[in-house]
């Protein structure tokens, strides 16, 4: 009997001794998921609250409206004409992959980040979706299917933050009211307006459709200057000679980067028919920069929407 409980001591302790090398098992009270991640936004972990999903944007303008909603997408294309991402954003997007212009996208770079889901604006790649399908799931973007807003709704229903984006456009209009009345005040009720482009090699006046009509046509309510209205696409070629014949009383001026486009633009403030032009003579003359005005993103509006404040108060 003594030989017995020996035996039976020993055998306890060997297993004692294992139990303690051994990970404790689940039970009951321990089976339920880690807890959320909630880790402020990044490239890593874009939304910050728990979806980690690494998105992909192949459009400056998607990727805009994901920094809107507080999300960092993993990579994105940079902008065509500054060949990085738009100085307006840039230092939201330093975590953030290059993968090249929209037109000649970096494909090794976009397979190396492993993303789980690309975004693709139909316009530039809609014929190409069945070669990102390869490397992720895609969500498809038709940017002219109605305005900024609805893109931007869509977006905050696929990353789980549709109240955000409802706030983002809630706050917009709010401003937007706004500044309508700033600038009402300041050009006074009926005030004609027209928004043109200076480049290198010719002069533009923009129309109707997106980026710049929608802003002020659309959000500011202004009243577009003569012929404006017929103008039913993003800009149109014109002469200088021409631009008399909108009767502007204010107008909105872009200049491309470069020394050419600042040389044109030089040499059209010095031509008498500028100077006789009525928005140069009372002085309502606006120069503002490529980006964020013709960004037409939920960012870049409320960006020219910010400047806009500045101009008319």
């Amino acid at each position: 009997m003594k030989k017995f409980v020996v035996t039976m001591l020993g055998a306890l302790s060997l297993l004692a001794v294992t139990a303690c090398g051994q990970a404790p098992q689940p039970s009951a009270e321990n089976t339920s998921a880690p807890a959320a991640n909630t880790a402020p936004a990044s490239a890593e972990n874009p939304a910050g609250d728990g979806d980690t999903k690494k998105i992909a944007s192949m459009s400056i303008h998607l990727t805009n409206n994901l920094l809107a909603l507080g999300i960092t997408p993993v990579g994105s294309v940079i902008g065509g004409d500054t060949k990085a991402f738009l100085p307006h954003v840039a230092d939201r997007l330093k975590d953030t992959k290059p993968l090249g212009v929209v037109t000649d996208p970096d494909m090794e770079a976009l397979l190396a980040l492993k993303p789980d889901v690309i975004y693709l604006d139909e316009n530039y790649s809609g014929k190409d979706v069945a070669k990102y399908e390869k490397i992720a799931p895609v969500e498809v973007f038709n940017l002219d299917d109605g305005t900024w807003r609805d893109t931007l709704k869509k977006t905050g229903k696929l990353v789980n933050r549709e109240a955000e984006a409802e706030k983002f456009v809630s706050d917009y209009d709010k401003q937007t009211a706004h500044v309508k009345e700033l600038i009402h005040a300041k050009l006074g009720e009926g005030a004609k307006v027209m928004a043109i482009r200076v480049t290198a090699k010719e002069l533009r006046v923009f129309g109707m459709k997106r980026p710049m009509g929608p802003i002020l046509f659309d959000d500011l309510g202004l009243k577009p200057a003569n012929g404006v209205e017929k103008i039913d696409k993003a800009y149109e070629v014109i002469s200088q000679e021409v631009l008399p014949d909108f009767d502007a009383d204010a107008i909105f001026v872009v200049v491309n980067a470069g020394d050419e486009a600042k040389k044109v633009y030089e040499q059209l403030q010095a031509n008498p028919l500028w100077q006789g032009l009525k928005a140069v003579k009372q002085h309502h003359i606006y120069t503002i920069g490529a980006q964020p005005w013709l960004d037409y993103s939920a960012l870049g509006n409320k960006m020219a929407m910010d400047e806009a404040e500045i101009f008319f108060k």
